[in-house]
């Protein structure tokens, strides 16, 4: 299996195109996650849509906008609150997590695969193999 981010942006207006992947792909859709950061001093997240792998292929792509929405926790913004609510019509729990930017690593892909590593250890994705 093969699972790969795909990064449409930073969540302003792509944050759109997020939402209606996770709205036309309901049959695939696993997971929604607000990945948590502080990007240069300023809490930032990122969202992101889990889809199921493909069949035949086995490709799982998980469509990301890395860190351009302001931590809603502290600063409520619109963005946010439209994909909390995206996630409620379509029934399926807001997984939120605490991670390190993606500046702490040398490329965005490494950042990538930390991110595939995390989401391996906590079941949100398959492990290798399967």
């Amino acid at each position: 299996m093969i699972q790969r981010f795909i990064e449409l942006g930073e969540g302003y207006s792509d944050i759109y195109e997020l939402l209606e992947i996770a709205r036309n792909n309901e049959h695939r859709l696993t997971h929604m996650i607000a990945f948590h950061s502080s990007v240069e001093g300023r809490p930032a997240t990122s969202l992101a849509v889990v889809l199921a792998p493909t069949d035949p292929g086995g490709f799982q792509p998980i469509y990301i906008c890395r860190e351009g929405i302001p931590y809603p926790h502290s600063t409520p913004n619109k963005r946010f609150d439209l994909f909390k609510e995206t996630t409620e019509s379509l029934n399926r729990p807001l997984i939120e997590m605490d991670v390190k930017p993606s500046s702490a690593f040398a490329e965005t892909e490494l950042y990538f695969q930390h991110l595939i590593g995390i989401l391996r250890l906590n079941h949100l994705l398959a492990p290798l193999g399967k």
